[in-house]
């Protein structure tokens, strides 16, 4: 399909002032999230959810996050917008049935942490125009749709990738999604989205989930642990409350990034432990120095 294939017929990016029908595939902390204020700030009229578990499609309903449920296939032939908000490993089996099914006027994206797979698994789709493979850097610890959190996504980046390989409404559409959200965007490729998001994001869980191991195997004592936590090993540790479900498979889809980043990691670690064991007060004052500079980066 030749890119804006010239049908006269609207697009959902041209439909979506008055508010478009949007179809949200998983209903937990992202795809919930994004609801409730897609539709808050006008940019959905209607809203179907998708989900396996009874008890995800009656919390969504029971919290008004969607106006219904409805199986896929059903959902999607009604939608403008088909929104993918499942893990990496169901992204990957439900994708190719969505884009057999997808017509010239409908748009389909997806907000999984690993995108070359993705991409690479429709590639040579015959409407892999219509889809826009897209990131919001933005969650919590937590999962399922009662946890769900107006403002979630607000002046977080939303990663958009390979956007030469989507029509230019499809684009739009998704954009004005994510400026929904007040989101700002961010255009790099597939291949590097998942090396960066390995130093920035997945690296973090693993030491966070590493660190809550360690201390359950030292600290046999959980009220010690209890009482003496404080602000640094709660925040530390928060990450390693997240879902085993939606992390083991982005660490196996984007494991040599991660094996790389770990590498680098435990060589620093390893000179911490150097340093410590040796009393060096001086080299760990300076290594300390050196990692005090990531405040000037974050603070932009």
């Amino acid at each position: 399909m030749s890119k804006n294939a010239g049908n006269p017929t609207p697009s959902a990016v041209d439909k979506a002032p008055g508010g478009l029908t949007l179809a949200v595939v998983g209903l937990g902390l992202i795809g919930g999230s994004m609801a409730i204020d897609l539709r808050r700030r006008g940019f959905a009229r209607q809203i179907i959810g998708v989900d396996r578990d009874p008890l995800h499609q009656a919390t969504a309903l029971r919290l008004g996050l969607v106006d219904e449920v409805a199986d896929l296939a059903a959902a999607q032939a009604r939608a403008d917008l088909v929104l993918l908000a499942v893990p990496v490993d169901a992204t990957l089996a439900i994708l190719p049935e969505v884009m057999d099914r997808v017509h010239d006027r409908q748009v389909v994206c997806d907000v999984a942490s690993t995108k070359r797979v993705i991409v690479e698994r429709i590639r040579q789709h015959p409407h892999r125009r219509r889809f826009v493979p897209s990131h919001p850097m933005a969650g919590t610890e937590f999962s399922g749709p009662w946890a769900a959190l107006s403002g979630l996504f607000d002046s977080k980046a939303a990663i958009i990738c390979d956007r030469e390989q989507s029509d230019d409404d499809a684009v739009a559409c998704v954009e004005r999604l994510y400026a929904t959200l007040n989101m700002r965007m961010v255009h790099m490729q597939a291949q590097r989205h998942d090396m960066h998001v390995a130093y920035v994001s997945h690296v973090s869980h693993v030491i966070s989930f590493t660190l809550a191991l360690t201390v359950l195997d030292k600290e046999r004592d959980e009220k010690a642990i209890f009482d003496l936590a404080s602000g640094g090993f709660s925040s530390t540790a928060r990450l390693a409350k997240s879902s085993a479900d939606m992390w083991t498979p982005i660490f196996q889809h984007n494991r040599e990034n991660l094996v790389s980043v770990l590498d680098a990691y435990n060589d620093r670690l390893q000179e911490f432990r150097r340093l410590i064991a040796e009393g060096d007060h001086e080299g760990l004052h300076q290594l300390i120095s050196e990692a005090n500079h990531i405040r000037r980066v974050l603070n932009g």
